[in-house]
């Protein structure tokens, strides 16, 4: 081994022209010798463009001494990529930059995980998993690394393991790894961008271009020194620019990332992205786990092609692990490593692993790339020995693992690694550490900290991170504007509803009532900021393992953008509530009631923000978030006034900053002002000396005004003292919040690992599984192989030969976005006969997916023309259920139940169930739960499962299948393909794109659809024996000659990346002037001319051509009891919503604990009654996700293959929840009712007030529906929920009675349900209850002279609701204002004889809401994808 070539050794030079360096990149370059370059067409183009830029930089920054050699020359037709990147690496060197050569070495690697294979549904196991079994190996600077194994062998873990991202995961004690002698830790700790690990699964954002994306990922790694005196923010553009035109996404630099919600470029351009995105952290060691995952085979190549061009350049070492590695890309490797199922059987040359596995005994087919031949000797049922060697091959993972730790190439391994060891021991160890320290340290910004991981300074990393938040806000500029035009609706409610409150005493009420609603709702709307930042959470995540920036920068960058949004709202709302509602009219009250709203605003945002960062899922951070505002609420000194707060919970108001906040609008609105009274006791008139008072609290007695800091002082115990002390507390709450939320962000943001599980349901695991056989020990290699015998075996033929053709021709496909109209698909023609496979090909971005959505009728924007029939017919409306449309994983007995007709017997239908199961060779895991990846079915068993979802279903036309072996290992993408050769053989049609076909994998296929950019056809036609028919084409046109050792897919990808023939025409003019595209269309012409011959068929016995296969009763039956299931397998969610029920019960009930007979004690029934109201939103806000991911399943899959109706769809997902929210209403009510009222009531008030409740949370499940059905998410949702229930409740008469409603508001006094729902409650509560007033209550004055309180107030005897408590007193009469609670009932219009008549318009509630619920979706989308 140590003799291996290696193109690695002494690849950086200076960079001049004539150096050494840039002849030793000459000698290794892959792209030299007659090699076309990897980057062609307008990438080349475009690099031209950058490097003009640098070139004309140059030149205004110093004159040129010498004349720039051609190859340099963006102008020059000898400009080459590879010879300019190493100038320009030198020229970065030449500002004293120097490269970090790092290695890695690894020993005795043992890595163990968290939780077992196998999981039983809702129980997670605590045992370790023992995924590396001691691997061993080296790879130097400059090196690629090839990672080859099956999925569930380790590779992820490995890649992670030498990357240091181990949370998740524990290394063993004797497991040593250093990167040129600096151990893990140390590595971690100051060099952590260094070494990084790139993940699977694409994560950005959204809202984000590709360019912000990049020049972001740019900005966070520019180094303080740059080539040519660059500034920073040309050198990111210029950096940005370079690694899109590489990577080919210079066409896309304005275009949004975009996501599964988000439209943006395509999966194969965002996973693009993701790669360019960590090339520009130009890391010296990197890992990238399955990066080339829906790449085509070009795109794939550039990738690593790439990668071996930046690791000749700038020296890194690049471990690469991928599945079907065609052989061109295998061939840029120096080194591979084999693993299977955790043990490692290889580690060495890439050149030399073939010869070593053939010595060990196995055969190598003929066409079969070396990294296919590698992983399939990891297979039992693939791998074929040589002959006479069958006994002698090792078989089981530790017998390989035996014979490769006994092979000479590993002792020639331990040989290297023992010399590696030795060049970076004693001083050279120390030696090495300080060349990474000065390296790093001299790219570092000034300020920062030397022993810091990250480039730039904190203050830049918070300007950067803002610059990005406001492009964040402003290309999702929609949704801060609904937030501010919903700020303004509630403005103009809130300050409209107390429009003409007097300054008098009768105005008191609302004034507390309207700052208690600004306060709350300025606080309340910061709860949204947890969706938010859930959302952000796994790409901060990324980009700090990125070393891009400490976490806490984001967050500080977040907040920073959030103060003019928030100023916007804060200015929008509070300047139209506080002047409609006529508050103090004086600029210092008008400025601190701003101040503190807004204040508070921020106080509110860093407390749910903290909840966000220190919690692990966004339901957990929700309910946590439900309790803790209705605890602000209540404690805010409104609610319950401070001398009525129980002192058990009485505490809560000093830690809450809502209380400090409201003290202060209250005292500033009534400090040094005399308030007119409104209403005096007795009303005599004219008033007698000072014989009356006027009815409010802090009146003295005789006084015509009622002085404002006596009221608060009485009333609330506030006083103006406490206004700029509460302030700092408010600051204090503050920075307090801010500080925990930074630390929070920074110690949680990591990116965990566990080990992949299958899940079963209890009682229903396979045998040997249960016998503890783990499914990474040799099982998980059988599945795709059974697959394959299943499909090879005659006697499962499970599917009935089908006769009819279906044709498109002319299908034009044009959709509208700002930019123009493009168009996605350009004249396509084409068939798919039965019996025939049908390739469909062409590079990320051609419009494949697009042209199988048109085929299959499943867009829902754009305009579709040209003709696409059945036998040369129209097809009817049940097209897509005659269609099977293979995407994402569902249950295969729904999928039959309700697509097979009903003439079909239910028995029937679970056989054939069961034979697609032995079919696909699922046996074993058939009653395995679906899950999520990780936890649940791997990404292969989940692509067999679809395609099984789609057989039980009996496809009667075709079968399409969108890209069915993305993501797979070679082995799986060839039993797959078997397979759906096996099902064309038994005469389905079936049409199929892919991605990167090898060449045995490609010959299984019998004709090709072939699109260009543009959904342009390049081919169309036969493949042929060999593909001859194919390859005789393209070389016919001008094409070169496809070598006997090539591929022909990858040949054909390649030729038409180049865009043109030898004759300069582009392959699609090629195409149309073609006589074979001629022949196309009039073979479909002969098609339709024979079929229009035929008569039409019949529908078989019993079978209609109706839109679905089943009854609508049967529909909803079905799709219900699958709901049912689901949400019986979701613990998390039910006991959350019991959780929420509990908690809040309990909270308000201790809260209110025991209600006295006095006045207070009374309001604080009705208080404690509509407080129930306020956990409203959160009950709503449970539901609504859980429906989104509902919706997005049945909108995506199963209502365009008409599996069941819409209507089935919605009433389903309604009628689950009602059980749920009926046990929850159930347990609030025995949690509030009984600490409030006792239980001294008659079992028939009690019973009515529990069917009260339960009814309220069977509203908000309605409500729920109703909001969420038309919007596209629930944050979007969030808007609309908060302004309706906001006005529910505002208008239920308890924050402002109906009688002091301006005249234009009464109506919605009506139309609130909460209006009846809490009058309803409260007089069944308080019917007949005796009420006694309080001393702080009673009203007190003097009867004139010679009278006593008897005598003095006889005149109003019968005529008032008030009590009279000593009535023979000459001095100090005690009056109370009410004598039973239904007198202070009367006037706030709730009375005993309305209470079933409110349960009655409860139900006509829910009706209502369930109906527009069903009514908006069909407008919004059902008729709307009818359109």
């Amino acid at each position: 081994m140590a003799g291996a070539p290696s193109r690695a050794a002494s690849t950086v030079g200076t960079g001049d022209p004539g150096s050494s360096g840039a002849n030793t990149l000459t000698d290794h370059d892959p792209y030299q010798n007659g090699r076309r370059s990897f980057i062609v067409g307008a990438d080349v183009s475009e690099l031209q463009q950058i490097a003009s830029v640098l070139s004309r930089h140059q030149s205004h920054v110093r004159q040129p001494t010498e004349n720039l050699d051609p190859t340099l020359d963006p102008e020059s037709e000898h400009f080459d990529v590879a010879q300019w990147a190493c100038h320009f690496v030198g020229q970065v060197n030449k500002q004293g930059h120097k490269a970090t050569h790092l290695g890695v070495v690894f020993r005795n690697l043992d890595v163990f995980g968290s939780g077992s294979a196998l999981q039983l549904q809702d129980t997670v196991d605590s045992e370790t998993k023992h995924i590396l079994h001691e691997f061993n190996g080296l790879f130097k600077s400059g090196e690629l690394l090839a990672v080859l194994g099956r999925p569930g062998s380790g590779c992820s873990t490995f890649l992670k393991s030498l990357c240091g991202e181990l949370y998740g995961l524990t290394m063993g004690k004797r497991s040593l790894i250093h990167y040129n002698g600096a151990s893990q830790a140390q590595m971690k700790k100051e060099f952590k961008g260094e070494v990084v690990y790139n993940q699977e699964v694409d994560k950005h954002f959204p809202h984000l271009t590709v360019g912000q994306t990049l020049e972001h990922a740019a900005a966070m790694r520019t180094p303080s020194n740059r080539a040519e005196g660059m500034s920073r923010s040309e050198y990111c553009h210029y950096i940005a620019r370079v690694v899109m035109a590489v990577f080919g996404l210079s066409h896309t630099y304005h275009t949004k990332v975009g996501n599964d919600y988000v439209r943006g470029v395509s999966g194969g351009e965002r996973k693009r992205v993701s790669i360019a995105e960590m090339m520009v952290a130009g890391s010296p060691i990197s890992a990238w786990d399955n990066s080339t995952r829906g790449l085509d085979s070009t795109s794939a190549l550039k990738f690593v092609q790439a990668l071996r061009l930046y690791s000749n350049v700038a020296g890194s070492a690049n471990a690469v692990a991928m599945y079907q590695a065609s052989q061109a890309i295998y061939d840029e490797f120096d080194k591979t490593t084999v693993l299977y199922a955790g043990r490692q059987i290889y580690f060495g040359p890439a050149n030399a692993a073939k010869a070593f596995f053939e010595r060990q005994g196995w055969f190598c087919p003929p066409r079969q790339t070396t990294g296919d031949f590698l992983t399939s000797v990891t297979s039992p049922e693939e791998r074929i020995p040589r002959p006479g060697m069958e006994q002698k091959v090792p078989r089981t993972p530790e017998d390989f693992e035996q014979y490769w730790l006994a092979s000479p190439e590993f002792k020639a391994l331990q040989a290297e690694m023992a010399a590696y060891d030795q060049e970076f021991q004693g001083e050279r160890q120390v030696e090495s550490l300080s060349h990474l320290r000065e390296t790093k340290n001299h790219k570092q910004a000034k300020h920062v900290r030397p022993g810091s991981p990250y480039i730039i300074s904190i203050p830049m990393q918070i300007k950067h991170n803002t610059v990005r938040a406001y492009q964040r806000v402003w290309n999702d500029i929609s949704a801060t504007l609904v937030n501010v035009g919903a700020n303004l609706i509630l403005a103009l409610i809130i300050g409209s509803i107390f429009y003409g409150n007097p300054d008098a005493t009768a105005g008191f009420e609302g004034k507390g009532s309207v700052l208690f609603m600004a306060i709350l709702l300025n606080a309340l709307t910061a709860i949204s900021d947890i969706d938010s930042l859930y959302d952000q959470r796994p790409i901060v995540e990324k980009h700090h393992s990125y070393a891009f920036y400490h976490p806490a920068t984001e967050a500080a960058a977040g907040i920073v953008a959030d103060l003019p949004i928030k100023f916007a709202a804060a200015v929008v709302f509070n300047l139209i509530a506080y002047f409609l509602a006529g508050l103090g009219r004086t600029p210092s009250q008008f400025f601190l009631y701003f101040l503190i709203s807004y204040i508070s605003t921020f106080v509110m945002s860093a407390i749910f923000r903290t909840l966000a960062a220190i919690t692990k899922t966004v339901s957990q951070a929700m309910t946590l978030a439900g309790v803790l505002a209705l605890a602000l609420v209540m404690y805010t000194g409104y609610i319950i006034p401070v001398p009525r707060m129980h002192p058990w919970f009485g505490w809560v108001r000093w830690i809450n900053p809502i209380y400090y906040a409201f003290e202060i609008l209250v005292a500033n609105e009534f400090h040094e002002r005399e308030f007119t009274c409104s209403d005096i006791i007795p009303p005599f008139s004219p008033p007698q000396g000072s014989s009356w008072i006027c009815a409010s609290s802090g009146a003295v007695a005789g006084r015509e005004t009622v002085n404002g800091d006596a009221y608060i002082s009485v009333a609330y115990q506030y006083t103006y003292d406490h206004v700029w002390r509460n302030f700092g507390i408010l600051i204090g709450f503050l920075i307090f919040f801010v500080g925990v939320y930074f630390a929070a962000v920074e110690l949680n943001s990591f990116v965990t690992s566990t080990a992949e599980a299958l899940v079963f349901q209890r009682g229903h695991v396979s045998c040997h599984l249960q016998k503890g056989r783990d499914e990474e020990n040799g099982d998980g290699n059988k599945d795709a192989v059974a697959a394959e015998k299943g499909a090879q075996d005659p006697g499962n033929s499970a599917n009935e030969p089908q006769k009819d053709i279906f044709t498109w021709k002319d299908v034009v496909y044009d959709i509208d976005v700002k930019e123009g109209k493009p168009r996605l698909l350009d004249h396509v023609s084409g068939w798919v006969k039965p019996g025939i496979l049908t390739a469909l090909m062409g590079a990320s971005g051609a419009g494949k997916t697009t042209l199988l959505d048109v085929l299959a009728q499943r867009t829902s924007i754009g305009v579709v023309t040209g003709d696409m029939l059945v036998n040369g017919r129209p097809f009817g409306a049940d097209f897509q259920r005659q269609t099977g449309y293979v995407q994402q994983q569902e249950s295969l007995r729904f999928s039959a139940m309700l697509r097979r007709p009903k003439t079909v017997s239910k028995a029937e239908k679970f056989a054939f169930v069961e034979e697609v199961i032995k079919m696909l060779g699922m046996e074993e895991y058939a009653n395995a739960v679906v899950g999520i990846p990780g936890e649940g079915l791997n990404v292969e068993r989940r692509k067999l499962l679809t395609i099984g979802v789609e057989l039980v279903a009996k496809p009667k036309l075709l079968l399409f299948l969108d890209e069915p072996t993305s993501g797979l290992d070679s082995q799986s993408a060839w039993a797959i393909c078997v397979f759906l050769r096996k099902l064309a053989d038994a005469g389905q049609a079936v049409l199929c794109t892919i991605h990167q076909p090898n060449a045995l994998l490609f010959q299984q296929f019998d004709r090709l659809l072939f699109l260009a950019k543009g959904g342009k056809t390049v081919y169309f036609g036969n493949i042929g024996q060999n593909s001859k028919s194919l390859l005789n084409y393209f070389e016919h046109h001008g094409a070169r000659l496809c070598g006997d050792d090539e591929n022909p897919a990858e040949y054909m990808l390649e030729i038409v990346a180049e865009g043109i023939n030898n004759q300069g025409q582009d392959w699609h003019s090629v195409w149309k002037e073609s006589q074979e595209s001629k022949d196309v269309l009039a073979e479909i012409d002969r098609i339709h001319a024979s079929s229009q011959q035929d008569p039409p068929t019949a529908p078989a016995a019993g079978e209609t051509n109706s839109e679905f296969a089943m009854a609508f009763h049967a529909q909803v039956w079905e799709v219900t009891k699958r709901i049912f299931q689901q949400y019986w397998r979701m613990p998390g969610y039910v006991l959350a919503k019991f959780a929420l029920g509990i908690m809040s019960g309990l909270f308000i009930g201790f809260t209110f604990f025991q209600a006295d007979g006095t006045q207070g004690g009374t309001r604080n029934i009705v208080f404690a009654v509509f407080m129930v109201t306020t956990i409203f939103t959160t009950l709503v806000q449970q539901i609504q996700p859980l429906f989104i991911t509902q919706r997005s399943l049945y909108e995506v899959r199963e209502r365009p293959s008409k599996a069941y109706s819409w209507k089935a769809f919605l009433i389903a997902n309604i009628a689950v929840e009602i059980p749920y929210q009926i046990l929850t209403g159930i347990l609030t009510f025995a949690c509030f009712y009984y600490p409030v009222v006792g239980t001294g009531q008659a079992s028939s008030r009690q019973g009515l007030i529990l069917l009260f409740i339960i009814q309220l949370f069977i509203y908000a499940s309605a409500f729920a529906h109703m909001t969420i059905a038309a919007m596209p998410d629930a944050h979007a949702a969030a808007g609309i929920v908060i302004l309706l229930t906001m006005m529910s409740t505002i208008f239920s008469g308890v924050l402002q009675m109906r009688i002091a409603l301006p005249g234009f508001w009464v109506f919605m006094y009506y139309v609130s349900p909460f209006t009846y729902w809490i009058s309803g409650i409260v007089s069944t509560v308080l019917h007949e209850r005796r009420v006694e007033c309080s001393i702080s209550e009673t009203l007190i004055f003097d009867p004139p002279q010679g009278m006593n309180c008897a005598q003095y107030l006889s005149p109003l005897e019968g005529q008032g609701s008030g009590m009279l408590q000593n009535p023979f007193d000459t001095e100090a009469c005690r009056y109370c204002g009410f004598g039973v609670a239904d007198q202070y009932l009367a006037g706030v219009d709730i009375f005993w004889e309305d209470r079933w008549r409110n349960f009655g318009i409860m139900w006509a509630y829910i009706v209502f809401n369930i109906a527009v619920a069903i009514g908006v979706y069909y407008i919004f989308r059902v008729r709307e994808t009818k359109k």
